[in-house]
């Protein structure tokens, strides 16, 4: 192995820096799998044990001088096999730039991690891990830029359902020219062998592991196993840096600060000790940075020298009070409008907590980028539309003929809508304006933060860039504040496979629909409710460039790219409208 004596000095460095920050703990656990003997003093010990490396590599959280390496090795036997790793400036590794090596083992699922520090910033990099003479694949990764940057491109994923269907979408990802992906959350989902959209998965040949619904850490350590074994996510994975944050399913669904709706306690146990689990197996598989400590348990920002901040938020775990539902607030199937609405702009209620809010005021306001980036779960526009269908949507308050109310419901406030408010009948204003949040699990359920957030941000003139996932849906909307004047842009990304509104309508009737919520919903600018795919972002000093992309299905190893469904929508720094 040809090294110069720059490169020698350092890796010495590097190998120095890896130990120190290799015990970096996870709510007093170590999750650093690997590190150097340096931080014992000498030779760490270590089992002689064969292993594979079944489960890919990926790289994230890049700094600007450093990133994070993550690899898991399969042991054929227990104890602490050595690992040891590699980043080189060429694929065939003849100028490694650093290296080092150290020892997994049970205690964090024999999962490999590592912050190689002293890169240059701005730079391409390969990597590689090598145990027991066994070779892994190797990953592409790059440090984030410094200084005058004129461009960055993103590949923005969510709701990956393994038993649902194949994960094409992470191939194109995979594909895709991108400077890193950016995943929304929803990785895994817990329900066991038959829950939700398992219904091909057997003869799909992508049935879950293990068969229960997850609770325990084994449970969540396995599971995270038979999804990283698929090699659409490995090859999204070793192309590419992710910049990851959690949604509800990797804990358990419509999660919030102290439960979920799919927790029961009585038959589950205490839902902290889930959700703590949850979270330790979340850091030993995915390739993020552990937190200094509980204070920081997610949320952080990446900069991309004076082109934008990337903010990635927690709108799901830490701080969001319980989500209400329309059966709170409904009597006889019909939804009381003004208690509804009373409770969700209530001043107490909160998303984000109060020290996540304090912080992410504090990041708007120093930043001095182009552009502020949010990466988060849910969406945080205005999703609204008239109470009666709504009524006929929800399973809680709909009624035997239900979609023939919502159809009518539908109609009617089209023909409504399409009047100007002058020509309208006193009904059809009442219609109109009835309107409430669809998604009371989204940040319309909160709307009193969002609302307060929304106006900070345009009083610091952020130009504001919010990415969701959450819904499997795609949407492309203006953020604008209660006094109608414009804070930013939103775009949520469809799934990689869950189903989106199709699953309810049926693929015909929810492609028709779209193009009707957008016309109901006046900040919304497009909607897909029918196809599986992922948002491409490019950002220059003056414009942001958004492409909804979409494939043509998940439950064939077949599949091609629809061009022809691709939206397109531009977005200039001077006035933030979509276009």
């Amino acid at each position: 192995m040809f090294m110069t004596k720059k490169s020698m000095m350092k890796r010495r460095a590097v190998v120095k820096g890896i130990a120190a920050s290799s015990l970096l703990p996870l709510l007093g656990m170590n999750l650093m799998g690997c590190s150097d003997s340096s931080d014992s003093g000498g030779a760490q010990e270590f089992d002689d044990i064969d292993v594979e490396f079944l489960h890919g590599v990926a790289s994230g959280d890049p700094l600007h001088d450093r990133v994070i390496l993550w690899t898991r090795v399969t042991p054929q036997a227990e104890g602490r096999p050595r690992v040891t790793w590699e980043i080189a400036n060429d694929a065939a590794f003849s100028e490694i730039v650093a290296s080092g090596s150290g020892t997994t083992s049970a205690d964090v699922d024999y999962t490999v991690k590592i912050d190689a520090a002293d890169l240059q910033a701005g730079s391409h990099y390969y990597y590689r891990f090598t145990s027991g003479g066994v070779v892994s694949a190797v990953g592409q990764t790059r440090t984030l830029p410094a200084g005058s940057v004129e461009t960055a491109n993103f590949a923005v994923v969510s709701c990956s359902n393994y038993p649902a269907g194949f994960f094409h979408v992470y191939r194109e990802v995979a594909n895709s020219d991108v400077d890193a992906v950016l995943h929304l959350g929803d990785y895994i989902y817990e329900y066991g062998v038959s829950g939700y959209a398992s219904d091909r998965a057997e003869e799909l040949g992508r049935t879950v592991q293990p068969e229960n619904e997850i609770i325990s850490l084994s449970d969540y350590r396995t599971r995270y196993a038979i999804y990283r074994t698929d090699v659409d996510l490995q090859a999204a994975h070793a192309a590419h840096p992710f910049f990851i944050t959690w949604d509800d399913h990797e804990i358990a669904n419509d999660a919030w600060r102290e439960g979920a709706e799919n927790h029961d306690p009585a038959s589950e146990g205490e839902y902290q000790a889930r959700k703590l689990a949850a979270i330790q197996a979340w850091y030993e598989w995915q390739p993020v940075r552990p937190p200094r400590d509980e204070r920081e348990i997610i949320y952080r920002q990446f900069r991309f020298g004076d082109l934008l901040d990337l903010i990635m938020l927690d709108t799901r775990v830490i701080g969001r009070d319980q989500q209400f539902t329309y059966t709170e607030f409904a009597n006889g199937g019909k939804i009381d409008v003004e208690r509804a609405r009373a409770a969700f702009g209530a001043a107490d209620r909160t998303l984000l907590g109060g020290s996540q809010l304090d912080w992410l005021r504090d990041q708007l306001a120093a930043s001095n980028t182009r552009w502020q980036v949010l990466g988060q779960q849910v969406l945080m526009g205005r999703y609204q539309l008239p109470a009666s269908i709504l009524e006929a949507l929800d399973p809680g308050l709909a009624g035997p003929d239900a979609i023939a109310e919502g159809t009518a419901a539908v109609f009617a406030a089209l023909e409504a809508k399409n009047k100007s408010s002058e020509d309208r009948t006193l009904e059809e204003q009442a219609l109109l304006d009835s309107a409430v949040p669809y998604n009371l699990d989204a940040w319309d359920g909160y709307a009193a933060e969002r609302d307060d957030l929304l106006r900070f941000a345009r009083d610091v003139d952020s130009k504001l860039i919010a990415l969701a996932g959450d819904t499997h849906n795609a949407w492309s909307s203006q953020l604008t504040t209660p006094e109608g004047s414009i804070a930013g842009v939103e775009f949520g990304c469809a799934s990689v496979s869950s189903p989106g509104l199709e699953g309810v309508l049926g693929a015909e009737n929810a492609a028709l629909f779209a193009p009707i919520v957008a016309t109901l919903v006046d900040d919304l600018k497009s909607a897909n409710l029918a196809n599986r795919g992922y948002l491409y972002v490019a950002l220059t000093q003056d414009t942001v460039e958004a492409e909804q992309r979409f494939i043509s299905g998940i439950d064939s190893r077949n599949y091609v790219v629809e061009a022809e469904k691709t939206v397109s929508i531009r977005v200039n720094r001077g006035d933030m409208v979509l276009r």
